[in-house]
C-alpha cells in the first residue's frame, strides 16, 4: 500500500509539472549552488608600484651598554718650563725693543715738516748725492724738489731750525744747454727747471762757464739760495713722501731709520 500511494504521487506531480504553462517557455532554471572549488595556482609577480610618502620617525630606542674600557696610554713628556720660559722672555725683549722702534718713528714724524700734499723729512747722515738719492728711494720717496718759492723757504728755515748749513736736494744737471757751453738742470723726477730756481748771484742756471762734470748737483743752503756742489761730497739731505702714500694708497710710507 504505501509503495502504491508513492508512484500515485509521482505521476500527479509529473502531469502537474507537463500542465504548467512554465514548461513551454526556454528559460533555464539554475540549479542549486555548488561547492566551492580549489584554489588556483599563484600568478606572476606584477610591477612594483610607486612609493608611498615616508613615515613618521619612530621612538628613539634605548640606549645602549658602555664599550670596554680603552688601553693606557704611554706616559707623557715632562713639561720643559725652563725653554719656555726663556722663549717667552725673549719675546718681551722683542715687543720692548718694538716699543722703543714706534717711540722712536713717532718722534721722527712730529719732526717732519709738510704742505697740503706732501711730507719732507731731514735725514742727518752725510752721503754722496747718489746714495742720498737711493736712500730716499729706499724710504719710499725721493729727494725733496723746491718747485715753488714757498716750499723753497720752509726747506730752507727746516735746515736752519735743525742748526745746518746745507743739504742736497733734488735738483741735478743733466747734460748742456743748446749753445753747448751752459748746463740744463732737472728735478728728481726728471722734470726740468722752469718757473722756479733760487740760485745764488754766484750761480747762475746758465753760466757762461764751464764746470767740471763732478760739479752738477745742487745743495740748499739755509738762506733759501742754491749752489752746485760737487756730486761726492757728502752731505745732509732732505726726502719728500706723498701724503696719499703714507696713508696706504699705492706706496711706501716713509722710513725714519
Amino acid at each position: 500500500m504505501p509503495h502504491l500511494f508513492r508512484l500515485f504521487a509521482f505521476f500527479s506531480g509529473f502531469c502537474y509539472i507537463f500542465a504548467s504553462p512554465e514548461v513551454c517557455t526556454n528559460s533555464l532554471i539554475p540549479g542549486a549552488k555548488g561547492d566551492q572549488g580549489d584554489d588556483g595556482e599563484q600568478g606572476e609577480e606584477g610591477k612594483h608600484g610607486k612609493n608611498g610618502p615616508p613615515g613618521s620617525p619612530g621612538d628613539k630606542g634605548p640606549k645602549g651598554f658602555d664599550g670596554p674600557v680603552g688601553l693606557k696610554g704611554q706616559t707623557g713628556a715632562t713639561c720643559d718650563c725652563g725653554r719656555y720660559r726663556k722663549v717667552v722672555g725673549q719675546l718681551d725683549e722683542n715687543l720692548g725693543k718694538l716699543r722703543n722702534a714706534v717711540k722712536f718713528v713717532k718722534n721722527v714724524v712730529l719732526g717732519l715738516k709738510e704742505t697740503e700734499d706732501r711730507y719732507y723729512l731731514l735725514v742727518k747722515e752725510p752721503k754722496k748725492f747718489r746714495e742720498a738719492s737711493m736712500n730716499c728711494k729706499l724710504r719710499g720717496g725721493t729727494l725733496a724738489m723746491p718747485k715753488t718759492n714757498d716750499i723753497n723757504r720752509l726747506m730752507a728755515d727746516y735746515v736752519s731750525q735743525a742748526g745746518l748749513t746745507r743739504v742736497y736736494v733734488g735738483v741735478q744737471a743733466q747734460s748742456k744747454g743748446t749753445d753747448g757751453i751752459g748746463r740744463s738742470y732737472i728735478y728728481a723726477d726728471s722734470t726740468p727747471l722752469r718757473e722756479f730756481a733760487a740760485w745764488s748771484q754766484e750761480e747762475q742756471l746758465y753760466s757762461t762757464s764751464s764746470p767740471a762734470t763732478n760739479v752738477s748737483c745742487v745743495e740748499l743752503l739755509n738762506t733759501g739760495t742754491w749752489n752746485r756742489v760737487e756730486c761726492e761730497t757728502p752731505l745732509f739731505f732732505v726726502c719728500e713722501f706723498p701724503k696719499s702714500r703714507r696713508r696706504g694708497r699705492g706706496g711706501t710710507a716713509a722710513s725714519a731709520s
